[in-house]
């Protein structure tokens, strides 16, 4: 835990960057029913594998013009002259097997929307129940567990549904970000806001699309 210039008590893995402080404050782990970030944030969870986190957050505006805003509609039409574009733009990570996963998972995730109504009830429809959470969420109880069953779970049924580069370490970091667990640790003066709004939240489910 780290206490910020505000006397706030916060998760420390932001190391008091500015930006990366303010994405711990205002987007990590709150509920997110919106199909687009959704599939923005699995795709840049591949990006990030062998990165930091970090890294990709600085070149998010970047990914973002690159894959049409990440409307996975769009991207699905993409070809061959899509992929020369994006391994020449310096402003993302030019690894033609993640540029080409992400195509390909735009696919995936059209067939999905199809079967489900959404990205988000397809999703939500895998929260953990309560039994899976640590008692107490705090750092060294995340450190022992990068996955979760359910993040081994979703990450074999999205593998055998075609997607790529959803790992269950990537499923979970994206469940964190997403807001399907709440992993601020204990005493960061996010954590009870987040529980709030997951009460709140109303849970999207099959064939209503997604509702935030």
């Amino acid at each position: 835990m780290t206490v910020g210039e505000d006397g706030l008590l916060r998760c420390a893995w932001h190391g008091n960057l500015e930006d990366y402080r303010r994405y711990h404050d205002e987007e990590w782990g709150r509920p997110v029913a919106d199909d687009r970030r959704l599939f923005e944030k699995i795709c840049l969870e591949g990006f990030q594998s062998g990165l930091s986190w970090l890294t990709i957050l600085r070149k998010r505006e970047a990914f973002r013009a690159a894959f049409a805003g990440f409307d996975f509609d769009a991207i699905a039409e993409y070809g061959g002259a899509e992929v020369e574009r994006c391994l020449a733009d310096p402003g993302i990570v030019r690894h033609r097997g993640k540029i080409v996963s992400t195509i390909n998972n735009a696919r995936r995730a059209r067939e999905m929307r199809d079967e489900f109504g959404s990205l988000a009830a397809y999703f939500w429809s895998q929260e953990p129940g309560g039994g899976e959470r640590p008692e107490i969420v705090d750092y060294d109880a995340l450190r022992a567990n990068p996955t979760s069953p359910t993040s081994v779970r979703i990450s074999k049924d999205l593998k055998r549904r075609g997607w790529t580069f959803v790992g269950p370490t990537t499923v979970y970091a994206f469940m964190q970000a997403m807001g399907l667990v709440n992993d601020h640790l204990e005493g960061c003066f996010c954590r009870a806001g987040i529980e709030e709004m997951r009460q709140r939240f109303v849970r999207p489910t099959a064939g209503l699309g997604a509702t935030s």
